[in-house]
């Protein structure tokens, strides 16, 4: 119970923190009160139903199919992908996306230390093989424990600032690339690693595990970019 509650806890927690950080930024972009009321109910409305999926195809038993084709991938990670996709390059230009400090951004990344100590314990339960965590190949803990610094550089704007957080930018996403390579050859194709290996447990496909794939990993996707559009515009 224990550790279901601490994945629900961080999902909550970093809901939150993108919560009352969207509404900042909507109040301090738009003027009109139709205008922010408008985007308020998009953020809030469509993170709750974004939740609400997730708990539905969590305690569905779908997941739990690890078979081909990879459920996961086809009914949490794509969509979210394709929502970010697309939202993201709609809005690039958009001047609420420049107006979130770049700092923000950053510190934001911090929570994967929290994710990666979800995995340990998982693994101390029987849910997860050490290979994709901090005790394999996952090297995201290693990776999030940079992001203090990174955002405090910064934050204080020193000299070459912002090419350093750009490039730690592309070196998260890439991390992160790492990691899906990491779980999907774990549970496709486990004799990639030897015939020694743990097998991911079927409880890693119910609810509230998929928060990871569906909302937590994405959303430190979804923040990577939007903190290279920003870079980048403010570089110029």
């Amino acid at each position: 119970m224990s550790l279901k509650f601490g994945y629900i806890a961080l999902s909550f927690f970093m809901s939150c923190v993108i919560l009352f950080g969207g509404l900042h930024i909507i109040n301090k972009t738009f003027k009109q009160a139709n205008q922010r009321k408008k985007k308020k109910v998009f953020l809030i409305v469509g993170l709750l139903l974004w939740h609400l999926y997730i708990f539905i195809i969590g305690n569905s038993g779908i997941l739990q199919d690890y078979s081909l084709p990879p459920r996961v991938l086809i009914f949490l990670i794509f969509p979210a992908f394709l929502f970010s996709g697309i939202f993201l390059f709609k809005n690039r230009n958009n001047t609420w996306v420049h107006n979130i400090p770049q700092h923000w951004l950053v510190f934001y990344q911090i929570f994967r230390i929290a994710i990666e100590t979800l995995f340990v314990c998982s693994v101390a339960k029987g849910f997860l093989p050490s290979i994709v965590t901090i005790q394999g190949y996952n090297y995201d803990m290693i990776f999030a424990f940079t992001a203090p610094i990174i955002g405090f550089i910064l934050y204080k704007q020193w000299k070459f600032s912002k090419i350093i957080s750009l490039v730690w930018n592309y070196l998260g996403l890439a991390v992160i690339a790492s990691i899906l390579f990491l779980f999907t050859t774990t549970i496709y194709f486990p004799q990639f690693y030897g015939s020694q290996i743990e097998l991911m447990s079927k409880e890693f496909g119910l609810y509230p595990y998929p928060l990871v794939p569906a909302f937590l990993m994405p959303s430190a996707v979804f923040v990577h970019i939007l903190s290279i559009i920003n870079l980048k515009r403010n570089l110029n």
